[in-house]
């Protein structure tokens, strides 16, 4: 590991602010541990009921890998210096995480046509959980997708190259982040009431 002493000034803010991505990471890898742990402790009330996910939530998953593989070539893209096609990928990446978001709420949709409300008569513990989960995916979704258009004004803007990647890095490693998360909720829902 490298002394941050020896460091330029630049090389140390970037630095820095890398670390405080991982931190906050690391904050939001635990607030989502907290909902999957009490998940699966409620899992285990007699008014317990099992709901199948609806299968938006299964297709907006190959939207959002594929978001992360568009998001990877435009970084690639930059740092080869063709910026106008690291563009056109950032667009696209925009373009997947807000078809994904869309989807989610055609999940929601579903589920409430099957009868399953978040509170009131028509809502189980499960459905709520479900919910509360998604939304608070949802909610970090909607950041990466401000971060993604941020960097696709910047990437216009001609900002972003091979010597100065810092923004796009920092957008790149959320998105990435939310990504794996979603696909970590999505086997926690669909195989806990198997495992717990």
């Amino acid at each position: 590991m490298t002394d941050m002493t020896e460091l330029p000034i630049p090389e140390k803010i970037a630095k820095a602010k890398k670390q405080m991505m991982w931190f906050a990471i690391a904050s939001l890898v635990m607030m989502f541990a907290g909902l999957t742990s009490a998940y699966v402790v409620s899992s285990s009330r007699r008014d317990w009921v099992d709901i199948e996910l609806p299968s938006e939530f299964f297709y907006s998953t190959g939207v959002i890998l594929l978001s992360s593989l568009t998001l990877w070539m435009a970084k690639n893209l930059i740092k080869k210096g063709d910026k106008k096609a690291a563009m056109i990928f950032t667009v696209v990446t925009f373009v997947l995480g807000t078809t994904f978001v869309v989807m989610q709420f055609m999940g929601f949709d579903s589920i409430i046509n099957m009868g399953y409300r978040f509170t009131g008569a028509a809502s189980n513990v499960n459905a709520s959980f479900i919910y509360v989960i998604v939304a608070a995916h949802l909610a970090h979704i909607v950041a990466g997708l401000i971060a993604l258009l941020v960097m696709t004004i910047q990437t216009l803007r001609g900002k972003y190259s091979k010597e100065n990647l810092l923004g796009f890095e920092l957008g790149s490693i959320f998105w990435h982040f939310v990504d794996v998360l979603w696909i970590y909720l999505l086997l926690f829902l669909v195989f806990a009431k198997d495992i717990f």
